[in-house]
């Protein structure tokens, strides 16, 4: 277990400024026992105010291979993120060598009438604009204007022409790549033309190598990619689509990147392309979801938990909430009522605290949050006809508690309320194992049947499908507050989030570690 401190410095309202990386989510790291570093604004500490600053302690476990980092504050994110590497100790990967390694971020641009700004990716407009007139009007917010490789789009948009990631290689050698969906909204198919890929390694753990031509990337998602260059030396494109198989408009745009053999050759005029699934390929996702498994040797074990303590069922759905009086909302009409758009687990969209969580649970602060997350709604259709359930749903901050070393289940359900569509969630403080996926109704008789124990993929951020199930197992043992999310920005802002606490052990080393000296203060209202 290693420990590093972070120094971070805010000086202005809407911007950071950072040493080695910023205020936020260090996505994917587990930090035992150390939850007041995790970083997501009012669920584990307050935001950082402007001309203070905050020391963040980073405490590393089994993670290997590509993580992220990104800001975990509203819509910021979108503009202050960026890969990192944990390298494995003093061994050989599990893998073939690679000859060269690449980070490959996957993000997006926005665009008005302002001026461009250049942040890793880049904004002609203010991202935090776009998210505050969406949660003003209650309207979806609008959509970005294009996807990026490392910040280039390529020759597919509007965009200043010439700015193209290029990526050379050489005949016969072969490549890690080490990507990141940071976009916000949209999951990404991604592939290059002529070339399989071989993914070996997915949010910091290693994978049973599968050999693809393409990807699917869900935001917040890292994977950790081998292509050899074996084909005829010239230029072939590197692209990345969206996929999205919900009713919402979304940010279609390609982006693209060339992979430029080295070499005395005359290159085609013409870069090889490839198709990648369509927009709304809702099989390609999931077939590529469902082939995931770990590595799961002797030098790189998993316990993956079989005596299961505390089953918990989520159903996520898409809602509506009635528009506040005197205002004018711009979400769907429904029962000729003003709406806006809202989001729920359980049928609870969670409202974020004025005073985090985490300092609420640690101090017995009361009337913070209440204990009483539902464990499952009543039981309907889930994936069939809804016309008779209510697509509206409550706000409250509603938290789920965990006692130390249980072993946990969570079913995760989609629903065909209001939109269905898939959703990728992310659970802080832990990776945990898919062992089940499937389309349909979670049938709790049949369907453990054929869960996979053996070798399941294991992740922190797993696409839960349109009308479908996913289930998912960790043991509770990193007493703290962690936040669970859906990774499409808009999902999140409406209430697709929920918290767990898990409570401390018997010993001092399975007890939430002591907070640091300085934390930020909140300022509730």
């Amino acid at each position: 277990m290693k420990t590093y401190d972070l120094f971070l410095k805010r000086e202005f309202r809407d911007a950071l400024l950072f040493k080695s990386v910023t205020k936020g989510q260090r996505h994917g790291v587990k930090q035992p026992r150390n939850p007041w570093s995790d970083g997501p604004e009012n669920i584990t500490q307050c935001p950082i105010q402007a001309g203070t600053n905050f020391t963040q302690e980073i405490i590393l476990s089994d993670e290997e291979g590509t993580l992220w980092w990104h800001a975990h504050s509203d819509w910021s994110r979108a503009t202050v993120h960026g890969a990192f590497v944990i390298l494995p100790p003093h061994v050989n990967y599990p893998f073939p060598t690679p000859d060269f390694q690449q980070i490959i971020v996957l993000v997006l641009i926005s665009d008005d009438e302002s001026n461009l700004i250049i942040t890793g990716s880049w904004y002609r407009g203010d991202v935090m604009a776009i998210y505050e007139e969406a949660i003003e009007t209650g309207g979806n917010p609008n959509i970005s204007d294009a996807h990026t490789i490392n910040g280039f789009t390529g020759n597919s948009t509007d965009c200043p022409t010439g700015e193209t990631f290029r990526m050379k290689v050489t005949s016969g050698k072969t490549y890690l790549l080490r990507i990141v969906n940071a976009v916000m909204n949209e999951e990404q198919f991604f592939g290059i033309a002529k070339h399989n890929l071989t993914l070996v390694g997915m949010d910091g753990a290693y994978t049973q190598p599968l050999t693809t031509n393409y990807l699917m990337v869900t935001p917040g998602q890292t994977m950790d990619v081998l292509f050899t260059a074996n084909q005829t030396p010239t230029r072939y494109y590197m692209v990345s689509t969206p996929f999205s198989d919900g009713f919402a408009e979304v940010d279609n745009t390609t982006a693209k990147g060339i992979i430029e053999y080295l070499g005395d050759y005359t290159p085609s005029s013409t870069i090889i392309s490839l198709n990648l699934p369509e927009l709304n390929n809702t099989t390609a996702a999931f077939h590529f979801t469902a082939a995931l498994k770990s590595l799961a040797t002797s030098e790189h074990p998993i316990n993956v938990p079989k005596d299961i303590t505390r089953h918990i069922f989520i159903a996520i759905s898409l809602n509506v909430l009635p528009c506040p009086t005197g205002k004018f909302c711009k979400g769907p009409s429904v029962d000729d009522n003003q709406t806006i758009l809202a989001a729920s687990l359980n049928n609870v969209s969670f409202s974020t605290p004025k005073v985090d969580i985490l300092e609420a649970y640690y101090r017995n602060i009361n009337n913070i949050y209440t204990e009483d997350f539902p464990n499952s709604l009543e039981v309907f259709n889930y994936t069939g006809d809804v016309t008779n359930i209510s697509q509206y749903t409550t706000r409250g901050t509603k938290v789920i508690m965990l006692n130390y070393g249980e072993a946990v289940e969570i079913v995760l359900q989609g629903t065909a309320i209001f939109s269905p569509e898939n959703h990728p969630m992310h659970l802080h403080g832990f990776s945990f194992y898919v062992v089940g996926i499937g389309s349909g109704n979670f049938d709790n008789s049949s369907n453990p049947h054929h869960y996979n124990l053996e070798n399941p993929p294991r992740v922190n951020t797993i696409g839960v499908p349109k009308s479908g199930w996913v289930a998912i197992r960790f043991f509770a043992n990193n007493p703290g507050v962690w936040f669970m999310h859906c990774h499409l920005e808009r999902h999140a802002s409406w209430g697709m989030d929920t918290v767990f606490i898990v409570k401390n052990g018997c010993t001092p080393q399975t007890s939430i570690r002591k907070p640091p000296a300085y934390m930020p203060p909140c300022f509730a209202s």
